[in-house]
């Protein structure tokens, strides 16, 4: 099939900045919770998985042969010596070995002077590992015998961080994938000879032949050869441009139906593509993360815990005795330990992260589901999100000789055996209408003309506007119009007269207009972005009733527009599905992918919707705030619990008679635990199908 229009939408001819596409991303992420360790998340998971299995091995024992842990549940150790040595022997490798994450974690908690959750984890897990030893030497009391607390504050404690980075480890990087819509292989013309080399390996100057489906190694410009040129990965737009002779073309993009002879421009780093590689690189980079919920929680618990301590040594040095003191204020440090703030968060997330993967929603950063509650501004990408990213049959128009059922008939027989995109779209509404197609014989097609072919012993030819040209034809009255508006047009030629004209359009998704719809009754203002011209965007985007439009927009200038809306105090969701709209996703506040979309796209974003319905940005939000509402009543408890409980344990109420047992405290301490556990479990309620609105 051949070029049917000339209308082009190409990537802007400037040259992208540089990079270079084999440079790695940087693999650190603040894990913030983790208190300012940096690490590979992929690499984490299995980490924090294996030492999570070989610590809760190790605390079955230490728990079990632990005396305090005895005298609570009620039964009585063996009398062998080995059994004392039992509990300090591997809660003192739990300490050390399962511990050391939230002890490394707090050593840069202090030096950032930012005191978190690991800095409260490891000030618990401490004063409990030092007591334990006086209590297992016989220095302290045996009440002080928190062996057992010790292993199960690690093991949970661990868990907690497991569920984290599973939660937070990302499935695809978005610069590999760009990287790889460059072809493996180049061919390169040396005289006579076509040798395959690495796209790596071409140079300025370099002539390469690109075959029909074949990608673009580099940029360049084309030196022979006619093609429609499928530059939709690059821009975005599902319709294909023409590329002849002169014309520019971009590292990427595929030459859908003839061959190309391309002299190389730009390589390696000054690619187009490479820029956007690069717009990506610094959008991720740049982006902020708010300080998490639970980091918070844990900084004021520390103080909390550190301060009751203080009053609970100076009460009982007056009022008691120093032994008192000392029992008391360690007791307070242990059962401030945060055993349910430690797992208030993850819990939630992982709850969350599943609960949207059944409904088709990948969160791949936890962030962005924390923040989509607050999104104010919804940008979404035209083509492919609020459109179908192909080409539909709107309307057929015919002259008084011919019935609009007999050009659509007879031009689907032209166009059956071809896969382009128009062609397609011809057939397929053909087909919907229920026509019937005879069969065409003589098919010939005219590069950048039409097709001709013979159907029921008449020559019928479909093309655009060359073709009515080449036959000295004036486009059919009414066509103007679609032209003005930016639809594709293509005329039918019966016996070389004009027979009718086809209007086709990127058609709007039906549950566009309701996702819309949606959010405005939200208050969440929608904006539509699309490199497409003017008349066409607006003629979308007054059929969705949406009233600010970016039109025109190259691929470089999109995130551009996100900043703007972000200057201006908008909280930014971008949807998009094209290699083109990555710096944008990457840039919003919180990119959604639709996950029909290209890899690029979805690796940039922090979301990602399995389907192509617009309407499941709603089930984001719905999920979002369900989410936050449960983190912050577990914080609550979870903070509320200490709130009662350390006070208690400090003996505020001594002077009635009444200091709680710290048995009794760390019962109380795994109750929150369990009601924590509990609260996230209702989150599995929510209904997310986007077909129950």
């Amino acid at each position: 099939m051949n070029a049917m229009q000339e209308h082009h939408h190409g990537p802007s001819t400037e040259p992208g900045p540089k990079l270079d596409p084999s440079r790695p991303r940087d693999p650190d992420h603040d894990l913030g919770h983790a208190g300012g360790m940096h690490h590979d998340h992929g690499d984490h998971v299995g980490q924090f998985r294996r030492l999570f299995w070989l610590m809760l091995v190790l605390a079955l024992p230490t728990a079990y042969f632990s005396e305090m842990f005895a005298s609570i549940l009620g039964y009585s150790l063996p009398e062998v010596g080995a059994v004392a040595v039992i509990s300090p022997v591997l809660g003192t490798v739990i300490y050390a070995w399962g511990g050391r994450p939230f002890l490394a974690g707090a050593v840069s908690e202090l030096k950032q002077r930012s005191p978190g959750m690991m800095l409260l984890i490891a000030m618990a897990i401490t004063v409990a590992f030092v007591s334990s030893w006086g209590a297992s030497l016989g220095v302290l009391s045996h009440e002080l015998d928190f062996w057992w607390e010790l292993a199960l504050l690690v093991v949970i404690m661990l868990l907690g961080h497991w569920i984290e980075m599973r939660s937070l480890a990302q499935t695809s990087s978005a610069l590999d994938s760009l990287a790889a819509l460059l072809p493996d292989t180049a061919e390169r013309i040396d005289g006579d000879q076509v040798t395959q080399v690495s796209p790596a390996d071409l140079q300025v100057g370099d002539v390469v032949m690109v075959r029909p489906g074949g990608r673009v190694p580099a940029d360049g410009h084309v030196v022979d050869g006619t093609a429609d040129v499928d530059e939709s990965m690059i821009t975005g737009e599902s319709r294909p441009v023409q590329r002849s002779s002169g014309d520019r073309v971009v590292a990427g993009t595929v030459s859908t139906d003839s061959a190309l002879r391309i002299e190389i421009s730009a390589v390696g780093e000054n690619t187009a593509l490479a820029g956007i590689q690069l717009l990506v690189s610094e959008a991720q980079s740049s982006s902020t993360r708010a300080q998490r919920l639970a980091d918070k929680a844990a900084g004021w618990l520390f103080w909390f815990a550190l301060v009751s301590a203080a009053l609970t040594v100076a009460a009982w040095l007056v009022f008691g005795s120093p032994e008192s003191a000392l029992i008391r204020a360690i007791t307070v440090l242990v059962i401030a330990c945060p055993h349910a703030v430690g797992l208030a968060i993850p819990l939630v997330v992982s709850i969350s992260t599943e609960r949207a993967a059944a409904a088709g929603i990948l969160i791949k950063d936890r962030m962005a589901l924390e923040q989509m509650r607050t999104v104010s501004t919804v940008i979404f990408d035209k083509t492919g999100t609020l459109t179908r990213g192909t080409p539909g049959l709107r309307k057929v128009l015919a002259t008084d000789d011919h019935s609009e059922q007999i050009v659509l008939a007879w031009s689907a027989a032209v166009e059956r055996d071809s896969e382009h995109p128009l062609a397609r779209a011809i057939v397929s509404a053909a087909d919907d209408r229920g026509v019937t197609v005879p069969s065409a014989t003589d098919f010939q097609a005219s590069t950048a003309v039409g097709v001709t072919a013979t159907v029921e012993g008449h020559t019928v030819s479909v093309g655009g506007p060359s073709m009515l040209r080449a036959h000295d034809q004036e486009p059919l009255a009414g066509s103007q119009a679609w032209s003005a508006q930016g639809s594709i047009v293509l005329h039918v030629l019966i016996d070389n007269e004009v027979a009718g004209a086809f209007e086709l359009v990127d058609e709007v998704r039906p549950e566009s207009r309701e996702a819309v719809d949606a959010l405005q009754a939200r208050g969440i203002q929608v904006v539509m972005i699309t490199g497409d011209a003017e008349p066409v965007a607006r003629s979308v985007a007054d059929e969705l009733h949406i009233e600010q439009v970016f039109a025109g927009v190259k691929p470089e200038n999109k995130s551009g527009h996100v900043q703007e809306l972000q200057h201006g105090g908008r909280l930014v969701a971008m949807v998009g599905d094209g290699v083109n709209d990555a710096p944008a996703l990457a840039q919003a506040d919180v990119g959604i992918a639709i996950g029909a979309g290209t890899d690029v796209a979805i690796a940039s974003a922090g979301v990602i919707l399995a389907s192509d319905d617009p309407r499941s940005v709603l089930s984001v939000i719905d999920l979002s705030q369900a989410s936050y509402r449960k983190m912050k009543q577990n914080l609550w408890w979870a903070a509320g619990y200490n709130l009662v409980s350390v006070p208690l344990a400090a003996g505020v109420l001594a002077p009635i008679g009444f200091v709680m047992p710290m048995a009794v405290g760390a019962l109380l301490m795994s109750l929150s635990t369990v009601v924590v556990a509990l609260n996230a479990q209702l989150l599995r309620r929510l209904d997310l199908r986007v077909d129950a609105r």
